[in-house]
């Protein structure tokens, strides 16, 4: 059996200790502000978070590119010539062209490495739902798992990977246009939180809208309980765009009622970042079932 190495992208927003202890490969993504480009790396090696949200707070909008076919190319083209094959999960094909970038990539490599196994597999997930797939996806390589055996696992564990996003930042929507300027005016004198969640297809969706920020974050608790699986439910990843302090205090409500044996607080990056503004709080676990189309 060849070894392989597990890569995905910049969107995962899993820390730095995280994929260097279990050997993933991240593929930095592109966001664009006030005309400058930036890659984003986990390390934050060309902005930082602090940086970034610092901007985006300051009425500042980015715009974010899908990963290019050189990029693809490279870091495959780098693994396969140490020997190696390459597991790439990609972001979700609802949200971007990624998964297809990095297919016609694969089908060009397939001709230079023909004894290789080179797959990309569809995570149909975003953010930290994403992250939690792939590192769910690294313990089982450190399991065993032969490479063929982990795609199986990955295409039918996606399902089961549930989103809850609580954003604040509803101008910051508005000017991405997800909402409309009357919905932005109406639900910031009311203080509507709205929640998004991602359903089967891997499309971000309005799941439901709260009334205050601490009802939308127990609002993603009563989502927990509900779908989450005790059996599989021992990590929770927590995300957050810019308010740690707020992360930790879902953190705590989330130990005190006993949900999950690790709850991993994770820095929401860039990519995402551009699209949900400053503020939002993301909550990801294994569960039952995912929103259906």
């Amino acid at each position: 059996m060849q070894d392989y190495i597990i890569v995905t992208d910049a969107t995962c927003d899993l820390s730095v200790e995280i994929l260097k202890d279990l050997d993933i490969v991240v593929i930095p993504m592109e966001f664009i502000i006030e005309d400058k480009i930036y890659s984003h790396y986990p390390d934050e090696r060309q902005m930082a978070l602090d940086d970034f949200y610092g901007h985006l707070r300051t009425g500042m909008m980015s715009s974010t590119t899908q990963i290019n076919y050189n990029s693809y190319k490279t870091i495959f083209t780098d693994i396969l010539k140490q020997g190696k094959e390459v597991l790439y999960i990609s972001f979700s094909s609802g949200m971007s062209g990624t998964y297809n970038a990095s297919r016609l990539v694969i089908s060009d490599l397939k001709e230079e490495f023909p004894d290789r196994e080179i797959i990309s597999v569809d995570s149909l997930c975003a953010s930290i739902g994403e992250g939690l797939l792939v590192y769910l996806a690294a313990l089982k390589k450190q399991e065993g798992f032969s490479i063929d055996k982990l795609k199986h696992w990955i295409e039918e564990k996606r399902f089961e990977i549930c989103h809850w996003f609580a954003v604040d930042d509803l101008e910051h929507l508005k000017r991405g246009g997800r909402i409309n300027a009357v919905q932005a005016s109406v639900g910031s004198i009311l203080d509507i939180k709205p929640i998004l969640s991602v359903d089967r297809e891997g499309k971000l969706v309005t799941a439901a809208k709260m009334r205050g920020r601490k009802k939308s974050y127990h609002y993603l608790i009563q989502k927990l309980k509900e779908d989450c699986e005790k059996t599989e439910c021992e990590t929770i990843f927590l995300g957050h765009a810019n308010c740690l302090e707020e992360a930790k205090y879902l953190q705590q409500l989330i130990i005190e009622e006993k949900l999950a044996e690790k709850v991993i607080i994770c820095n929401i990056g860039p990519i995402i970042g551009s699209h949900t503004g400053a503020g939002m709080i993301a909550v990801t676990f294994v569960g039952r079932s995912r929103l259906l189309s």
